[in-house]
């Protein structure tokens, strides 16, 4: 038993998926104070020209994907790593899932 222990706790893999995970908790982290940036020029942009901010809707919506594919890898629904490890995401989730696979 201790020997299997060990073999289990000596595979890099494992290792080095955890300090991917640690690096994208940070990402996570600072997404969130992003999409709250954006939320607030959003409302702002609304009230004071009436309008929304066509680039930063598009902004918006890929950071949410990439939100999205960080939770995915975090949560081991995907092996692959979101951005900078892979391409910054466009667009919704339902039309980059294929590739995530």
């Amino acid at each position: 038993m201790k020997e299997e222990l060990k073999q289990k706790l000596e595979k890099n893999e494992a290792w080095q998926r955890g300090l991917y995970m640690l690096f994208f908790i940070a990402a996570y982290g600072i997404s969130k104070f992003i999409i709250i940036a954006v939320m607030l020029f959003q409302f702002f942009s609304i009230v004071l020209s009436g309008g929304t901010n066509k680039q930063l809707l598009k902004f918006g919506q890929s950071l949410s994907t990439y939100i999205y594919q960080i939770v995915i890898f975090l949560t081991f629904n995907n092996e692959k790593r979101p951005f900078p490890f892979s391409a910054w995401p466009i667009g919704p989730p339902d039309k980059i899932d294929q590739s995530l696979e």
